[in-house]
């Protein structure tokens, strides 16, 4: 039975179709037709209460974009799914993806990406929605299963499937799909994607874990990543759609002969080992320029399609060239030896007026982090679908387009930028201050200035030095750096991976050209975070292995120079940097700081001109750029928050007159009763005789009643006193 609406036709015969896998514990489950009809396939993937529906749609037409492979994974969060409403009281309607979204959908955008033919032209969007969370199963690494799923039983032309896992670690044992809770005892979270023997995707943060634990658990991984790709692949077996042909951007065989003849011929090989990046890319400019006039010239009906053509055999020309040619003859574009890394140099505190300033170069790659300080109140509040929380230590990266050598609109960070920072901040995470050793806002923006590779890596490298030029106590330097590999793909394809070579400090045309981005960050004690990429299908753990071991003599070379400009942390904070008095009060007293309707406290930040934060368990932040005002409001709070005791003297101030004796107030908030027989050492017999309102005498703490009212005395202060 087919129901037309608004021009849709919908069918509602469909059958549900279920399917489950017992993995970590829990139940995975995938159900189809019955959502979604109109995509070319959709998935429901089911794990704990967490579900996402994934579906994927391919257009019948070659996309408008030039140069590459058109696919959009868009990654979609919904607050109902966690059962709240948007917390704007204005704007109810969900807009802009968060950051967490931004990486979800990165995560698999990189997983599924490298299984596509990079010249087919059909557009594919993989849109993941988030229908229910649960908050203890995250569903990014069950999207990338939810859209495996979808492409596998779709007619879209796709070389999975693949599965996805995370990995925790709980009592030294390494535990399959950990619950938020067992992530953040461990500080221990891993997100591997793969084929049923290789991997093609790691995403990870940790604290300190020594490399040859870190393959235990890619290996933990590979296992049980196996079994969901034969899991998924009976699936297909049993409903997957034929595959449509795709749209491939190629010409004729005698075409593509002579433009590759043309580019051999006027020595495209010599240009990519010319060395410098400018001088390279200006002689292909050169180069495709002379093949854009015999295009035109000869094939001017398909001129557009053609020229999009020659681009793909210049880039097969470049990838044949240089993988030949650091295969066979260990020869890097540049010069270098397979291990070496560029040219580093180390600058701190160039910057007079910030914070905390770290320059790092690397060859032709340059970061400039700058470290700025806050009051813990500057803190970032984090809302979304998933959590409502706080964040102290927040890391930007910018990449304009300067850093390149180009001109484009700049509209706010993308989806590269957001990505790179996160990845840069989970590396410095373990190292961070707690807020009780330092209990300041830390913000670090690092600025790519020059990019020719890595420049997520020498932000990791450039925001250690600024945080120790800030006087941050970081517990450890961290440094980062990007491998690469160049694997002979005809043996590849045939199951053989004996022949490759692993490369250090990839630059930015052995990133493109080659056939894996791992990027790797750490202290001499271990790894912090991960972050992998490849070009093919995936990558062999015994390739991994020796990559991790290579990157950890990288890195801690790297360090070593970066320990020669600054060695330690700062002793002092910048002259610039805000004080941050920290003190501890009474929960109970908390009211008596804020006062009614926060009249005390902004009466005390009105008066000294500090930002004040409380704790709930009463920890109180003073913040000011001026110590002897932070230092006044410190008293004030001293005062308003202590605890009267017997036996104590202030000098307290008469506020009112009765008949049987005066009221004085001893704190700011606090009064006592001075009785008419406590007044002097002989008889009063009218109390303004002695005292009137204002002035101020010295008084004992006499007593303090069950009721918690203030006996004070004037005559055993005025004895003691003698």
């Amino acid at each position: 039975m087919f129901i037309g609406l608004a021009g849709l036709a919908i069918n509602l015969t469909m059958k549900k179709q279920k399917w489950s896998l017992q993995i970590g514990g829990r139940e995975l489950s995938v159900e189809t037709n019955f959502l979604a009809g109109q995509a070319n396939s959709a998935a429901v993937v089911k794990y704990g209460d967490t579900v996402v529906l994934a579906t994927a749609v391919m257009s019948s037409k070659a996309a408008s974009v030039k140069g590459y492979f058109p696919l959009m994974v868009d990654f979609e969060e919904r607050y109902y799914a966690a059962g709240k409403i948007k917390g704007s009281r204005f704007i109810k309607r969900e807009g802009r993806p968060s950051d967490e979204a931004i990486l979800s959908g990165r995560a698999v955008d990189r997983s599924i990406r490298p299984l596509f033919n990079h010249r087919m032209r059909n557009e594919v969007q993989v849109i993941i929605t988030v229908l229910s969370i649960d908050q203890e199963n995250d569903p990014d690494f069950i999207s990338i299963i939810a859209a495996s799923v979808a492409l596998a039983i779709s007619d879209i032309p796709w070389n999975g499937p693949i599965g996805a896992v995370r990995v925790g670690k709980v009592n030294g044992d390494w535990i399959l799909n950990p619950v938020k809770e067992d992530i953040k005892a461990e500080n221990f979270d891993l997100v591997v994607a793969g084929t049923k023997d290789k991997i093609n995707m790691i995403e990870a943060g940790m604290v300190e874990i020594p490399e040859e634990q870190v393959i235990q658990a890619l290996s933990f991984a590979q296992e049980a990543i196996g079994k969901i790709v034969d899991f998924i692949e009976n699936i297909r077996q049993e409903i997957g759609q034929e595959k449509a042909k795709p749209i491939l951007m190629e010409g004729t065989p005698e075409f593509e002969k002579e433009i590759r003849e043309f580019f051999l011929n006027n020595g495209l090989v010599d240009i990519l080992y010319l060395g410098k990046k400018k001088e390279v890319y200006e002689k292909i400019d050169e180069l495709k320029n002379k093949v854009n006039d015999l295009i035109s010239e000869k094939y001017s009906a398909e001129a557009e399609k053609m020229r999009e053509v020659s681009e793909i055999i210049f880039d097969e020309i470049s990838d044949e060239t240089i993988h030949r040619n650091i295969l066979e003859k260990q020869a890097r574009p540049d010069g270098r030896k397979l291990d070496e890394v560029r040219n580093i140099d180390c600058q701190v505190g160039i910057i007079p007026r910030t914070h905390g300033t770290g320059l790092f170069t690397r060859g032709e790659t340059q970061a400039l982090t700058i470290t700025t300080l806050g009051a813990p109140g500057a803190e970032q509040i984090i809302d979304t679908m998933e959590t409502d929380t706080k964040k102290r230590y927040i890391h930007h990266y910018n990449f304009p387009p300067f850093s390149v050598g180009e001109t484009r609109p700049m509209r706010g960070p993308g989806r590269r930028e957001i990505g790179h920072g996160a990845l840069a901040e989970k590396a410095l995470i373990p190292v961070i201050p707690s807020k009780e050793e330092f209990p300041y806002t830390i913000l670090l923006v690092s600025e790519i200035l020059s990019s020719n590779g890595s420049s997520s890596m020498a932000s990791v490298c450039g925001s250690t030095l600024s945080l120790m030029d800030a006087g941050v106590p970081i517990k450890e330097p961290v440094s980062g750096i990007a491998m690469g590999v160049i694997i002979d793909q005809d043996k590849a394809k045939k199951g053989d991976f004996s022949h490759y070579k692993i490369l250090s400090d990839i630059q930015g045309m052995e990133d493109h050209y080659g056939d894996m981005d791992f990027k790797v960050a750490g202290t001499k004690n271990g790894i912090t975070a991960l972050q992998m990429d490849v070009k093919v299908e995936g990558i062999p753990l015994e390739i991994l292995e020796k990559t991790l071991l290579q990157a950890r003599r990288n890195r801690l070379e790297i360090m070593e120079k970066m320990l020669a400009v600054i060695a330690v942390p700062r002793e002092n904070l910048s002259q610039y940097a805000p004080r941050v008095i920290t003190m501890r009060i009474n929960p109970d007293k908390i009211r008596d700081v804020i006062g009614p309707g926060g009249k005390v406290i902004n009466e005390i930040i009105d008066e000294t001109g500090v930002s004040i934060d409380i704790e709930d368990d009463g920890i109180v932040f003073i913040t000011s750029s001026d110590e002897i005002s932070a230092q006044k409001a410190q008293k004030w709070i001293e005062n308003l928050t202590h605890e009267i005791k017997t036996g104590e003297f202030f000098n307290a101030r008469v506020t009112r007159i009765m008949d049987f004796g005066a009221f004085a107030e001893v704190l700011p908030g606090q009064e006592g009763l001075i009785h008419i027989s406590e007044l002097a050492d002989h008889r009063v017999a009218k109390v303004d005789e002695v005292v009137k309102v204002g002035d101020v005498v010295l008084v004992k703490v006499k007593n303090i009643d069950n009721l918690g009212r203030i006996n004070l005395s004037m005559k055993e202060a005025l004895k003691e006193q003698k």
